[in-house]
Order: structure tokens, then C-alpha cells, then sequence
């Protein structure tokens, strides 16, 4: 049977308003304005199918088509201002799009279409811009600023300011980050004429792989596997001890796989699974910040990671798959401490679970909902076996998916007896809304990857080899300080941004640093494993407080302060924060070098060994409360199991042989375990 959630109706309006937000819906548009948007929003998505499939176009044509669908759909979306400013409620209306915001939708759409509708002359005069040249591009800097602003807040288009100004103010500052300056005609040249500026890779790989990725997810929502996803994680888990807190993380890690985005995945699950949480006794905080964890953590869940991850293929070279094998460990590994972090959780409260006959049966579960794995195992067979492109595979799975919308609601229709014909028209009106909802959902990765190409711009000029340096001076050449600040900047810039925006910023000015200081110790840090750890850290600061949207989200479900469900969810996600800094130096738990099944399968057991060790050592209970002196032997624990390389030449173990020192780790696991089991008082049955 379906459970139903308790009352949160108030604090699921405040969720849903975030998520609309972040979404691109931040007014309630009505008649005219409605079927405009939403014409340009299907429009938009039928573009980027196309493309996928029979239309062929130059790359920069399709990079200033995808952000002139954006950008026009943000200021036709987005007030000018959240509240109404010196009394003034024009720029701030809701209910209407003003005149001038109809304008700045156009101009905007102009601006980024200028090298589409100029295109030879542009090409031709490249590197010398002609007034007009100038005066399109500085209009385009401004609105993109403006619309970034709009969209994910004021913190990236501020970064990208400063970024700006020092381009121009180089040689004016001190010695230390002084630099040549760039003209005018090189800036506009290099940021609105060039494929190293705005329409750089960020936002290439936005318009031909994210796109799709968050239509798929968006179509597959509107089919009705979100639910299916919390059902099916309810009737396998939620009879455990903590079973609900259980069921949130396996349907969130489910759902994150293809949402790529933390607000709309705690909404989704979370509307469901966090009063479950509290009704079996997880105080509303914890029930809110195992939520946040969960549903922060599903943008690492390979095959189907958040925008960034493809970005990371393009910075790297290589093969979308191949990121996925070196995530895959690092993220498998924290969802199984999550969960054994939210076992504990119910162990210290004494919590059961929910009774079994309130649960939806397995089978019964499972069947009524394996169309909706059809989709998915068509686009992990496409990535996996087969090894297509990313575009090709999610292309494929999206017309799959398509199908299956039009036939469940007929073949719905024709158990029930009821009309075939109006249930064929609700499948196709349910693609449509879906074919809208997936480009709103895209607004916001458009303007962060377009935004943030301003600073990798910036950074192309000529400054990357000086922040080398600077970032070298600041960490003295520590490779340890290196990383600390690293992680420090990303979660502090993740504050106010989106996860894909803090790690392109990250990786522009820290990755290069992170290889280059390793290598200048005689330590190679593989480039996948220094854009990994931005990518980590940028995801980690959805829940950072004060400004981690994600927990506002879950605590308005909850009914906690956000402020201590942020602050709950860090704590948990701890047990993710030490897996970037362990696979810098172990380069096993991205499976670099490795390429057999049983030596992985090896490093994933005791990576989640050494996981449930940190997590235990941190939440102050194994199977009963921790002495103080079993916190360090279980963060013994975990750098045995983390880091076998550094364990092993004490023990008389060369490097090939270093998973021997695995023995050393276990034993002292079981010695912990054996003495929390003698003093941790019996159960009754």
C-alpha cells in the first residue's frame, strides 16, 4: 500500500518556491506571457534533440542558439529584484512581465546571437573588432551579467566582475599580482568573438550533453518515476531499524542519478521521506540533514552525475565513462556510510522501523514500476556496452522514454476501460510539459556555464601560469596546505553558487596548481584526481551553511531551523569531505591504473570499511557509545583502509604489495567491535 506524508503543506510551499527558483519559474506567468515562455522553452528542447540527432550546425552556432534560448527565457522569468526597492513594485512584479523586461529578453537574445547573424564577417575580422563588434559584445557582458545575477544570485556575476576589472586593472596592483592589463579589443575579442570566452567548452558542453541529461531526468520525473523510486526504497528498507532515513538515502541517491540538482531532489523525496523520518522518531533536524546528505551527495552517483562531470570529461580528456570509473568508488562508498551513518542515527535514538504491513509489498512494487527502469538501463547499456557518446546515449533513452509516456497511460486507459484516445493525448501533452519543464530546469546551468565563462576567459588571457604562483606563494609549496585551501575557497564560493559554477571557477584557478605542486615534490597528481577534488568540494557546499540552499529546503519541510539542519547535514557529510584529500594520494580509489574487477571490488569493500570507521569515529557510536579511546583506533581504522600505501612500508610491505596492510585494518575493526559488543547492553527481541 502507498503511504501517504504527514501535514507539511506550509513548509512544502517554501521548498517548492526554492526549487521553482533554481528552476527558472520565479514568476507566476499567465496568459500571454505563459504561452510565450513556454512556446520558447519547447522550442528550445526540440532544438537540442534536433541537434542531437539529424541537424548539424557549427559548434558556435549551437553554443550562442542554446544561450539565446536561456537567457531570453530568464529575463521573460526572473524579476528584476526579489522584493519591490524604493518603493518601486515594477521591476520586482510577479504576476506580469514588465515592458522592459520583454525588451531585455529580446536585446539579450540579440546580443548572444550576434556571431550567428555575423558570422563570416566575424570570422574574418577576427582579432580586430570593429566598434560594432565592441559595442554588441560589452551589451552581451552586461545582460549575461544581469541575467546570472537573476538566476543564481549575485555571487558568481561578482566574481566574474572582479575578474573583469583585474583584466583590466592588472598592471595597477601590487607586485605580487600584477599583471600586463588587456586592451579592449582583446577582451571583447577573446570573450564575445572567440570560443575561449562565454562561448567556451562550459558552455558547450551545456548545450550538447547537460541539456539532455536534464531533459531525460525531467521526462522521467513526468512518467512517474520519481514515486516509484520512494516507493521501492520504502519496501526494501523501511522495515529496518531507521528504515524511512534508509529509504530517503537509496531513493534520493536513485533520483539524484538524473535530477542534478540537490533543492529539486530533497523536494521530490523529501516531501515524502522526511516526515516518515519523524514519525518514527528522527528529530525533525536529523530527519531534514540525512535528507540534505542524501539528496546532496546524488549529483556524485555515477552514470548519470551532475553538469559538472561532463565539463570535468572535456577539461580532462577523456571518455565521459572514464570519469565515471573514477568517481565511482569515492561515491558509492559515501552513500553506504550514509546509510550506515543514519543506522546509527536510529542505534543512538532506539528507533525502529515502520511496520511491515504499512509498506508497500516488493514485488508488487517493483512490477507496477519496471517500465520506468527501461529508460535507464537503455542509457547505462548505451554508456556502458556500448560505449556511445553521452549526446547519442541520452538521445536514445529519451525517445525510449518518450514512448513509454504515450503507451503507460493507453495501456492504463485500456485495463480500466476508459478512453484510449484522451489517453494518448494526456501522453503527449505530459511530453510537452515535460519538454518546458526540462528547459526551465536548464536556465540556471546555461547562465552558470556561460557566466562562468567569463572567468575562464579571464584566466585564458595569460593569468593562469600567475595564479600557479600565487596560489604556490599562499600554500608555501604544501601540497596539504594546498588542498585545504582549495577546499576552504570551493566552499565558501559554493555558497552562493551553483555546484557546476563553483567547480569551473575552482578548476580554472586551483586544478593546474594542485598537478603542478604535487609534480614539483616529486608527487604526481593524476588531472582527473585535482578536478575530482573541486568537483567533490563544490558539491559539498549545497549544504554549507549559512547559505546551503538544499537545507533551507529540507528544513522548510521539516519545520527545523535551517541553520542547524545545515550545520546536522555538514556533520554527515564529513564522511564525503575525506575522500577527496585520501584519493589525491591514493590514486587506487579512483581506480587509476586499475583495471581489474576483483582488485576494484577489493578497494570499494575496504573504502566503505574505512568509511563506516570515520563515520563511527565522528557520530561517537559503533554499536554502542564510543570510549574516548576507541576514536582515534577507528580513525586508525579508516587511514589503513584510505590509505594502505602509507601503512604498508611499516609493516615490511613494498608497493605492490600494499592491500596486505587491508589484514591490519580489519583486525583492528574487529577488535573495536568485539570490545563495544561486550559492553553494549542486550536487546530483548
Amino acid at each position: 500500500m502507498a503511504l501517504d506524508p504527514m501535514n507539511t503543506d506550509g513548509g512544502l510551499a517554501l521548498a517548492r518556491k526554492l526549487a521553482e527558483e533554481e528552476a527558472g519559474t520565479g514568476r507566476a506567468q499567465r496568459g500571454v506571457a505563459k504561452f510565450v515562455v513556454s512556446t520558447v522553452a519547447v522550442c528550445w528542447s526540440l532544438f537540442q534533440l534536433s541537434i542531437a540527432s539529424w541537424l548539424i550546425l557549427d559548434s558556435w552556432y549551437i553554443r550562442a542558439i542554446h544561450l539565446a534560448f536561456a537567457i531570453f527565457i530568464v529575463y521573460a522569468s526572473f524579476p528584476m529584484f526579489r522584493k519591490p526597492r524604493l518603493g518601486i513594485r515594477y521591476w520586482a512584479a510577479t504576476d506580469r512581465v514588465p515592458i522592459m523586461d520583454w525588451v531585455l529578453a529580446v536585446t539579450a537574445a540579440i546580443a548572444s546571437l550576434y556571431v550567428v547573424l555575423d558570422y563570416q564577417g566575424i570570422v574574418y575580422r577576427y582579432g580586430a573588432p570593429i566598434p560594432r563588434d565592441i559595442f554588441m559584445g560589452i551589451l552581451l557582458v552586461v545582460l549575461l551579467l544581469e541575467a546570472s545575477r537573476r538566476t543564481i544570485g549575485p555571487a558568481l556575476s561578482v566574481i566574474a566582475t572582479l575578474f573583469i576589472l583585474y583584466a583590466f586593472l592588472g598592471p595597477y596592483m601590487p607586485d605580487v599580482i600584477s599583471f600586463k592589463g588587456v586592451s579592449l579589443n582583446r577582451f571583447v575579442g577573446q570573450m564575445t568573438m572567440s570560443t575561449e570566452g562565454i562561448y567556451g567548452i562550459p558552455l558547450d558542453v551545456s548545450a550538447t550533453i547537460v541539456f539532455l541529461f536534464v531533459l531525460f531526468g525531467s521526462m522521467l520525473e513526468k512518467a512517474g518515476a520519481g514515486q516509484f523510486f520512494i516507493q521501492l526504497a520504502l519496501s526494501l528498507l523501511g522495515g529496518f531499524k531507521g528504515g524511512p532515513a534508509k529509504a530517503a538515502i537509496l531513493s534520493s541517491g536513485l533520483t539524484g542519478m538524473v535530477s542534478g540538482s540537490s533543492i529539486a531532489n530533497v523536494v521530490t523525496t523529501g516531501t515524502f521521506t522526511i516526515p516518515l523520518m519523524k514519525r518514527v522518531g528522527y528529530p525533525p533536524k536529523k530527519a531534514a540533514a540525512l535528507e540534505v546528505a542524501a539528496s546532496t551527495d546524488g549529483q556524485l552517483a555515477p552514470p548519470i552525475m551532475g553538469a559538472a562531470a561532463f565539463i570535468i570529461a572535456e577539461y580532462v580528456n577523456l571518455p565521459y565513462i572514464e570519469v565515471c570509473k573514477a568517481a565511482a568508488i569515492p561515491a558509492f562508498a559515501s552513500y553506504a556510510a550514509l546509510l550506515f551513518i543514519s543506522h546509527l542515527e536510529a542505534s543512538k535514538l532506539g528507533l525502529q522501523g515502520l511496520p511491515r504491513e504499512e509498506l508497500p509489498p516488493f514485488f508488487k512494487t517493483l512490477l507496477g514500476g519496471l517500465q520506468y527502469l527501461i529508460p535507464l538501463a537503455m542509457l547505462i547499456y548505451e554508456l556502458v556496452i556500448l560505449r556511445h557518446t553521452p549526446q547519442r546515449s541520452a538521445f536514445n533513452a529519451i525517445w525510449v522514454l518518450g514512448l513509454l509516456m504515450i503507451v503507460q497511460p493507453c495501456v492504463r486507459a485500456y485495463k480500466s476501460k476508459e478512453s484510449v484516445g484522451a489517453a494518448f493525448k494526456k501522453g503527449l501533452l505530459d511530453i510537452i510539459a515535460a519538454l518546458n519543464a526540462g528547459a526551465r530546469n536548464m536556465v540556471s546551468v546555461a547562465m552558470a556555464t556561460a557566466a562562468a565563462g567569463i572567468i575562464v576567459g579571464v584566466v585564458a588571457m595569460g593569468l593562469g601560469g600567475l595564479i600557479n604562483q600565487v596560489v604556490d606563494v599562499l600554500a608555501g609549496g604544501n601540497i596539504y596546505l594546498l588542498l585545504g585551501i582549495t577546499a576552504l575557497a570551493s566552499l565558501i564560493i559554493g555558497m552562493g553558487l551553483p555546484t557546476t559554477a563553483t567547480y569551473i571557477v575552482m578548476a580554472s584557478l586551483t586544478a593546474p596548481a594542485i598537478v603542478m605542486v604535487g609534480g614539483s615534490y616529486g608527487f604526481e597528481v593524476p588531472l582527473i584526481a585535482a578536478h575530482l577534488f573541486c568537483f567533490f568540494f563544490g558539491i559539498l557546499a549545497d549544504d554549507t551553511p549559512p547559505v546551503g540552499l538544499a537545507a533551507y529546503a529540507a528544513s522548510a519541510i521539516a519545520k527545523s531551523d535551517p541553520i542547524r539542519t545545515g550545520l546536522q547535514g555538514f556533520t554527515y557529510d564529513i564522511r564525503t569531505a575525506i575522500l577527496p584529500f585520501m584519493f589525491i594520494f591514493n590514486h587506487d580509489l579512483i581506480l587509476y591504473g586499475i583495471s581489474s574487477w576483483s582488485q576494484g571490488l577489493l578497494i570499494f569493500a575496504m573504502a566503505c570499511l574505512g568509511n563506516f570507521a570515520f563515520a563511527a569515529a565522528t557520530q561517537g557510536w559503533l554499536i554502542t557509545r564510543n570510549r574516548i579511546y576507541e576514536v582515534p583506533l577507528l580513525l586508525g581504522v579508516t587511514l589503513i583502509m584510505m590509505r594502505p600505501d602509507v601503512i604498508a612500508p611499516r609493516l615490511g610491505l613494498d608497493y605492490a604489495h600494499r592491500h596486505w596492510a587491508y589484514l591490519v585494518g580489519l583486525a583492528l575493526f574487529g577488535f573495536i567491535y568485539f570490545l563495544q559488543k561486550l559492553r553494549s547492553p542486550r536487546q530483548p527481541a
